[in-house]
């Protein structure tokens, strides 16, 4: 997936790059504006015209978004109180989807077929074939109530055969690795730095309980719904598409240049 700038961002000034090689990323953070801030409003997350070109159905493009917005809700959950209104934050969140590759459904059927077809030769997880994969591209920032931009990053990653479930869906592989962007924004927000350095945490409580589907730590993140948790990994284990086990957001956000 190529790291592209699509203009959703108010600055995209002393951005600093991660340099990774799976998931590519620029970013900058203000930890001392980020400290004198206690609350925070998550705006449902959009998709850009350019992006829904790429998937045929609404309702599969705002599940990708939605994911996006339960994983920023959750996340810094950890650090901030969420509120549900605007104009009651310090900081407000908003991301933007620039970019979907469609996963292809034929190639990620003959994965799953192929995969659950040597699980009963071999004991062992057989990588999913790697033609078809999908991606994502995702742009987002954190602005003071003033209008101070706190918080910016612009990030992009694509599928691989080892790692990433093979689902029968045109956002298959989007649907995955969009928690992966909610995780990295929202570590950046709650640590005040680069979420790309150091060795992994165990997740805080209130994230392990959110992520198997439990009631979020603030009422504010239920409007994204709650996690399918275990359902939906039982689900992508078998390849099945992301909205037989994910319900479609009932917010879902509006598009605005």
């Amino acid at each position: 997936m190529p790291l592209e700038e699509a203009n959703t961002l108010a600055s995209y000034d002393g951005l600093t790059s991660n340099n990774g090689k799976f998931t590519k990323a620029k970013f900058k953070v203000d930890p001392g504006d980020l400290a004198a801030n206690k609350t925070i409003y998550i705006e449902p997350t959009t998709v850009s015209p350019s992006a829904a070109l790429s998937i045929k159905k609404s309702s599969d493009q705002d599940l990708v978004a939605n994911v996006i917005s339960r994983a920023l809700c959750v996340g810094v959950s950890d650090r901030f109180q969420v509120v549900d209104r605007r104009e009651n934050a310090d900081v407000v969140v908003h991301a933007t989807v620039t970019r979907i590759v469609a996963t292809s459904a034929t190639a990620a059927g003959l994965s799953t077929a192929t995969s659950l077809g040597a699980s009963f030769v071999i004991p062992v997880p057989v990588p999913r074939l790697p033609i078809g994969l999908g991606g994502l591209a995702v742009e987002a920032e954190a602005t003071t109530r003033d209008g101070k931009q706190i918080g910016a990053m612009v990030w992009a990653k694509g599928a691989n055969a080892i790692t990433t479930s093979a689902r029968v869906s045109q956002i298959g592989d989007a649907y995955s690795l969009a928690s992966s962007f909610g995780s990295d924004f929202s570590k950046m927000l709650v640590t005040g730095k680069t979420p790309y350095k150091g060795l992994p945490k165990i997740p805080s409580a209130q994230k392990i309980k959110s992520g198997l589907g439990g009631r979020p730590k603030y009422p504010a993140c239920e409007r994204f719904g709650r996690s399918p948790g275990l359902k939906d990994f039982a689900g992508s284990q078998i390849g099945l598409p992301p909205s037989w086990t994910d319900k479609r957001p009932t917010v879902v956000g509006q598009w605005s240049p």
